[in-house]
């Protein structure tokens, strides 16, 4: 079975669906929430980049077509300081201390 494919409202990038957060405005009371619900849906990578963008030129209000509480980009921005502890960054430790270019 092929992947769902989405594209990234901040950077628009093209990945498989589960690689994004989905941000949904309900049918049809047009509230906006978190991961799950039927209605018009956005997707957005999990990256500081794209969170900021969103927020800063408004791309999922647009998207949507409602308007995004605050509360939205907290706990995304919450979301993502979480992975963030959580998984160290990947990278390999010089043993000679020299400087890598």
């Amino acid at each position: 079975m092929k992947p769902n494919y989405r594209r990234c409202i901040s950077c628009r990038r093209v990945a498989p669906k589960p690689e994004f957060w989905r941000i949904v405005r309900l049918f049809p009371d047009r509230t906006v929430q978190l991961d799950q619900g039927a209605g018009r849906a956005a997707y957005l990578c999990p990256t500081a980049d794209c969170l900021h963008l969103a927020q800063k030129k408004n791309r999922l209000g647009r998207s949507l077509k409602a308007a995004v509480p605050n509360t939205i980009y907290e706990e995304l921005g919450q979301r993502l300081s979480s992975t963030n502890t959580a998984s160290p960054p990947n990278s390999v430790a010089n043993p000679s201390g020299a400087k890598q270019v």
